[in-house]
């Protein structure tokens, strides 16, 4: 057999051709379209983008409203006005507390006083017999005062002011030719006041002046 002379057998039909991974080219199979590689131009840079970009220009160029942003919503400014008043509730709630503890506190401080009074007289008694005049028992009795004092406790028992019946008790008037107004001669008893509240007034004789 020469080799001008190749018998149609000795060309691979298509079935060997398949085996062996060929394909014709005349077959009709097409190649996969190739993918888009990552530096490939997204649709902003074609007409896409034209149309987006006019898009935006057009929206921003009409008149339209800004919307409510959600820190200035209706509900945001209710939330706001309902904390403000609950701060302000706290505060009053606060406030109330702790002037009701400051009334607790001075009305404490009065009952104790108000307790000690009779003491108080019976050292006033004691020092006007001379009882008090030194040693360990008039000590004691000054330290008493003092401490009262410490807690706002004031004496009432001048002479020679102005009859004052918020404090004054008058138990004896008597005419007098050397006073222009009534006037508080003699303390009968002592009164007392704490931070200008009257505990007790002080019982005293009044002149008055002659008709």
């Amino acid at each position: 057999m020469t080799a001008g002379n190749e018998s149609p057998n000795d060309k691979p039909n298509g079935e060997e051709q398949e085996a062996a991974g060929q394909v014709p080219a005349d077959s009709g199979a097409t190649d996969p379209q190739p993918a888009a590689s990552e530096g490939a131009p997204q649709a902003e840079g074609g007409a896409d983008g034209d149309a987006l970009a006019q898009a935006e220009q057009i929206l921003n160029s009409a008149d339209v409203p800004p919307q409510p942003s959600a820190a200035g919503s209706p509900e945001a400014a209710e939330l706001r006005n309902d904390l403000l008043r609950l701060q302000a509730e706290y505060v009053n709630y606060r406030k109330r507390v702790e002037r009701d503890r400051d009334v607790a506190r001075e009305m404490a401080v009065i009952g104790v006083m108000n307790s000690v009074m009779p003491v108080l007289d019976d050292i006033d008694a004691a020092r006007q017999h001379g009882d008090l005049v030194e040693g360990p028992f008039a000590s004691i009795a000054n330290k008493l005062e003092n401490t009262l004092k410490s807690y706002g406790l004031a004496r009432i028992d001048e002479v020679g002011v102005e009859f004052d019946p918020n404090i004054h008790e008058a138990l004896i008037q008597q005419q007098s030719a050397d006073v222009q107004f009534d006037t508080v001669t003699q303390i009968l008893r002592a009164g007392y006041k704490a931070n200008d509240r009257v505990l007790r007034a002080a019982q005293v004789i009044v002149s008055v002046p002659e008709q």
